[in-house]
Formats: C-alpha cells, sequence, structure tokens
C-alpha cells in the first residue's frame, strides 16, 4: 500500500491506502485563494483573507465528509506535546484559538484533527479497531524529541490502542534531497535514537542532510506500529504543488492534514 494522489475537479489531495477513516494531505491545489496563497490555503496566520480560508475549509470539509464546527486545531510551537481531545475543544478555524501543542488524538466520532505544514513533516494516525485517530506536525525539533512515538503512547494510554492495530501515514514534506542543516539537526536526533539514525544522515562539507520521513518511520516502528505508509513527495522539490517556508522565505500559505474520525465513541 502506498500513497496516492486524488483528483477532484481543481483539487488534488493525497491519502494513504492503509487509511479507512476519511483522511488526505492537502496540496496548494482546489481552493479559491489567490496571490501569493493560491489556491488552498488552510490556515489564518499567514496574510490571507478570513473569508477565503472558511471557504476552503468547506471544500475540505465538504470533500471528506465532516463539518467545519467539528475541527480541532493546534498552535503549534514545535514541541513534543500531544493533546486528548474532544468535541469541547473545537474553537472554529482560527488556530491562535487552541492551546499550544504538535500533535492531537481523538476518539470522539465526527471529531476531524487538522495540522498544518509547510517543509515540516505531517503523520497520520488511525486505530480501525477502537476508531481512534491522530494529527502530529513533526518539524525537526518535534521529530527529535519523538512526537510521532509520543502521540501513538497516547493513543495506548487513552483509548487502549495497540501499536500493532494503527496505521500511520507520513506525507509530504522537506526531503533528504533538500533538507541540507546545521550540526545540530543530526547531534539531535542521534540523541533520541542513537546509532540506528546514521544511514539517515549524509554529511556534506560542514553541513548534513537528513531524511526526515524515515526517521520519524523509525520513530513509530519502534513503538510497535507495523503499518507505516511513506508519501514521496519533497515540497522543496515540488514546491509549485506545495507550499515550501525555503522557498518562498514565509511569504506562503499552508497546507496540512486532517483526519477524521468515523468509527469512534459517538
Amino acid at each position: 500500500m502506498s500513497v496516492i494522489t486524488q483528483k477532484l475537479g481543481t483539487m488534488e489531495y493525497l491519502t494513504a491506502e492503509g487509511i479507512s477513516a476519511p483522511h488526505c494531505f492537502t496540496t496548494r491545489m482546489g481552493g479559491v485563494s489567490t496571490g501569493i496563497h493560491e489556491s488552498l490555503n488552510i490556515a489564518m496566520h499567514r496574510g490571507d483573507s478570513r473569508e477565503n480560508v472558511q471557504k476552503n475549509h468547506e471544500i475540505l470539509a465538504q470533500t471528506l465528509g465532516y463539518s467545519p464546527k467539528q475541527v480541532v486545531m493546534s498552535r503549534q510551537v514545535h514541541s513534543d506535546l500531544v493533546r486528548v481531545v474532544t468535541q469541547a475543544d473545537c474553537k472554529g478555524l482560527d488556530h491562535h484559538a487552541y492551546p499550544e501543542c504538535d500533535g492531537l488524538v481523538t476518539n470522539e466520532k465526527e471529531l476531524a484533527l487538522v495540522i498544518f505544514t509547510a517543509d515540516c513533516t505531517p503523520i497520520l494516525l488511525h486505530d480501525p479497531i477502537t476508531g481512534a485517530v491522530g494529527a502530529v506536525h513533526a518539524g525537526w525539533r518535534g521529530t527529535a524529541m519523538d512526537i510521532a512515538g509520543k502521540a501513538v503512547q497516547a493513543m495506548e494510554q487513552a483509548f487502549g490502542c495497540e501499536p500493532r492495530n494503527i496505521r500511520a501515514a507520513i506525507g509530504p514534506n522537506i526531503g533528504f534531497c533538500c533538507f541540507e542543516t546545521h550540526r545540530e539537526v543530526p547531534e539531535a536526533m542521534r540523541n533520541t535514537f542513537g546509532p540506528a539514525v546514521e544511514k539517515w544522515i549524509r554529511p556534506c562539507g560542514e553541513k548534513y542532510y537528513v531524511n526526515l520521513k524515515e526517521i520519524n518511520r523509525h520513530a513509530l516502528a519502534r513503538r510497535g506500529v507495523c503499518r507505516i505508509e511513506v508519501s514521496e513527495a519533497c515540497t522543496v522539490c515540488e514546491h509549485e504543488r506545495f507550499w515550501s517556508h525555503r522557498v518562498t522565505a514565509g511569504a506562503r500559505g499552508s497546507q496540512g492534514a486532517i483526519i477524521v474520525c468515523k468509527e469512534g465513541t459517538p
């Protein structure tokens, strides 16, 4: 099974064949925003109009089959914080209204979890046995703090999930080909994961290339997750399809990842 591209009119998004809960990794395509936000910008903090962002979320909600009123977001801070959320946590489509965290998990039916990315790694989780779902924003700091593994652990503790039953999907991010960084990044990965990550670190002069997708896959696998699908897409190489913070120097919209709990607690 793999992460595949879906097209619906002008909309283009990615889904994982192994995850049965409604979900997607969005691209830039299929919305109403204009200019540097063209066209499916889902974040209100990038300078786009509130009306455009709301319309884009309505388009996504209609596509996946959920209500925009039953969305939970996060105020992302590149942390390892994972929140267990319920209907009481729905505070609208402006992420500024939400507490700081970078991971969300729930088992409440009809609740949609949303995270934002533009080079960082989006991860979606689904346990078809309990119905629980999770959405994770893994920047390099979050990756190095094992936020992927901590989200799995949160699903175990909160909902009784068994990691071997969880399906995971890792979406488009800045790929191994393009994530050039300084020494602090590989050192942080080694401090958490040990020598296992060396094969995903490539020295290049005084800098390094780091494979965030594979390190997050490793983080999930060492927690017992067996079914992990990984997108090959790189947000830098495919910056006309995805927003890349590095390519745009911050003048951009945001794509993201969404998963809807359809089989959990009513």
